[in-house]
């Protein structure tokens, strides 16, 4: 072979090496991921370290007028006065909640309150379920339009209704009673109706329809299909709408005159106005705890009902 007929080819030129790359000899990968894995946990453990200190200051804030009210209620006249203000009252005057029963009558009113908020939140409750069922699974002309227009109720003010159902309630004798206030809320509430409609529009409306194949009728699909799948939403919108009717001062003071038949909520306004005068601050502190009492009772007890059915209609609606 000639020395013409032998190709020589030029020696290749050595690759650049990449810091921390395959011929570095370094690892890359794992020390960046450690050290990006390490930051991120810090961030996440910092933002847990704030979001706690916001969520314990919002809790302090919320509770002190509660625990201002219960450390009242056990003080003595003077010692409500006392500088610097005392959290713990020396001495203890649990007498103060025996004077309440005979100050006035709170026993009456808690009666009274517990008619009307049982009543009207039991029946409603289910004349407001009856009503989302019918607006979120029924067939009937105009649907839409009718329930756009009982929303449209909710523009509407009470301070503009007052005066009309008074008159209306004066005209057949029901001022100074309980009816006033229970009969209308028998129909249902129409924050409760929009929000069961709500939750029901999650429900296929295949269910109903297979019921209704197999002869069933709709208010036996109601009780047996809809009613156990929204008890959760009933529970939570049934505890807010005995709280609210509960703590309801507007319209029991519209048409409530005599104390036989004065609200729980009444009679403590009436203490505040009869005893402020004689500076019996804890008497009127007494009244308002065990007036509390119910509601917080309800709203501890019930408040995993509450949390779960905003989770649902949030992950549903």
């Amino acid at each position: 072979m000639s020395a013409q007929n032998v190709i020589t080819t030029p020696p290749l030129e050595p690759a650049h090496e990449i810091p921390g790359g395959a011929g570095s000899g370094k690892p890359a990968g794992p020390g960046r991921a450690g050290r990006g894995s390490r930051s991120a946990k810090e961030t996440l453990r910092l933002g847990n370290i704030l979001t706690t200190l916001v969520l314990s200051v919002g809790a302090i804030v919320m509770i002190a007028p509660l625990a201002w009210t219960f450390s009242t209620s056990l003080k003595t006249k003077d010692g409500v006065f006392e500088l610097p203000p005392q959290w713990i009252p020396d001495p203890f005057v649990w007498e103060n909640y025996a004077r309440i029963w005979t100050a006035g009558p709170l026993l009456t009113g808690i009666q009274n309150s517990l008619i009307v908020a049982c009543s009207v939140t039991i029946v409603g409750s289910l004349t407001s379920a009856l009503a989302a069922f019918a607006f979120a699974k029924m067939r009937m002309p105009f649907k839409n339009v009718l329930f756009l227009g009982l929303l449209s109720g909710l523009m509407i003010p009470f301070p503009t209704l007052m005066i009309p159902q008074f008159t209306i309630f004066a005209s057949i004798g029901w001022v100074d009673t309980l009816l006033p206030l229970i009969v209308p809320g028998l129909f249902g509430n129409i924050i409760m109706i929009f929000f069961l409609r709500q939750f029901l529009n999650s429900i296929p409306d295949s269910i109903v329809e297979a019921a209704r194949i197999d002869g069933a009728s709709y208010l036996q699909i109601f009780w047996t299909l809809i009613l156990p799948a929204i008890r959760p939403a009933l529970a939570a919108q049934f505890i807010l709408w005995f709280m609210a009717m509960w703590n309801d001062y507007l319209a029991p003071i519209i048409y409530l005159n005599s104390p036989g038949t004065q609200t729980l909520q009444l009679v403590i306004a009436n203490f505040n106005a009869q005893y402020a005068i004689q500076t019996d601050y804890p008497l009127i502190m007494a009244a308002s705890f065990v007036a509390l009492l119910p509601v917080l009772i309800v709203f501890v007890v019930f408040q995993r009902q509450i949390i779960e059915s905003i989770a649902l209609s949030g992950s549903k609606g």
